[in-house]
């Protein structure tokens, strides 16, 4: 039985609805799963009316079960939110941030209801969406509090290497007192866990230091010393396969070679800068970015979400050159959690 996967358009005035299409473009897209994009009619037909190439049709549902499924037709809730005489693509409003947050609000009510398996975002801005009264950091925010998810952390991932997150969206000062034994140990238990539900079976979790050369000893912190060490060495103590700390400058190459599963990064740009060196790759002949691969996974969640890694590009919106890579592969590894959650 093919998964439901329900995916948001992301913020309308981004770069969310074109690589939907583009997705939705793709027979392959039907064999892999039922696709069903929660979004904005209005926005749709917008793009389908500049692209007749695409020759797809929109059938609006309700709910799931009203689905054709059927390739050359696009299943969608509309939202009814944007009016596209107003609307301005490439531009932050307070009416896309609105739109955006609705959508994935939609598609969470719809996971928790069971009836659809798996949920993929869009990206949204920020800023417009707290413009909107939405006050969120992001997207994982916003299914951790809907959700009533305590515990949880950012996945990224790309080819061989995949990592989580100590922290996220706050102050490099704010990190390092976020980088305390139980966090740290809470993440590698998730990252484990993470490992098994897409189908590794003895996962090896890598834990990266937080100071240069991890500390060497205490001479350039202590954290690794009094907060890391400990939580790495209960977490071997509970059976996990897992090593560190160690040193973030050499742990990500060697991860991505194979060595290690997973890698628990201690804050947001140590992990995301080497995702995004080999996910997103920029032509400087051609002005454009030749890929943008990379996907986010929220863990620990009671539903499944996965992501595209990149953001609105609202200077690329409408253009129709936005690659829809991430998206693919955030709704693989949807399907793919999907099918292997228990």
């Amino acid at each position: 039985m093919k998964k439901i996967i329900g995916i948001t358009m992301g913020d309308p005035a981004g770069i969310g609805p074109e690589i939907s299409l583009k997705s939705f473009s793709k027979e392959a897209l039907y064999e892999n799963c039922h696709p069903l994009l929660v979004g904005d009619k209005s926005v749709v037909e917008h793009y389908l009316e500049q692209h007749p190439e695409l020759d797809l049709k929109v059938n609006v549902v309700n709910e799931p079960n009203e689905a054709q499924f059927k390739f050359g037709v696009i299943d969608l809730i509309d939202m009814k939110i944007v009016d596209m005489a107003t609307f301005e693509i490439g531009e932050v409003s307070k009416v896309g941030g609105d739109a955006a947050f609705q959508y994935v609000k939609k598609v969470i009510e719809l996971a928790l209801d069971k009836k659809i398996d798996a949920t993929v975002t869009n990206p949204l801005n920020k800023e417009a969406m707290n413009m909107a009264g939405h006050h969120y950091a992001g997207h994982t925010e916003i299914y951790a509090d809907l959700t009533g998810t305590e515990k949880y952390t950012m996945m990224l991932a790309d080819g061989n290497l995949r990592v989580v997150h100590v922290s996220t969206h706050v102050s490099l000062r704010e990190a390092c007192d976020r980088a305390t034994k139980q966090r740290v140990l809470d993440v590698i238990r998730i990252a484990d866990q993470a490992c098994k539900d897409l189908g590794i079976e003895n996962p090896r979790v890598a834990v990266a230091g937080l100071n240069p050369h991890c500390g060497e000893n205490g001479l350039f912190g202590r954290e690794e010393i009094e907060e890391i060490n400990p939580a790495v060495e209960q977490a071997k103590s509970e059976g996990i396969n897992v090593y560190g700390s160690l040193p973030a400058d050499t742990l990500f190459s060697k991860a991505n070679g194979g060595m290690y599963d997973i890698v628990v990064a201690m804050y947001h740009d140590q992990g995301h800068i080497p995702l995004k060196l080999l996910g997103f790759v920029y032509n400087q002949e051609k002005q454009n970015w030749k890929a943008v691969e990379g996907v986010n996974i929220t863990l620990n969640l009671p539903i499944i979400r996965t992501s595209v890694d990149h953001g609105t590009a609202f200077d690329q919106a409408g253009k129709w050159t936005a690659s829809e890579a991430s998206l693919e592969n955030a709704i693989d590894y949807a399907i793919r959690l999907a099918e292997n959650k228990k």
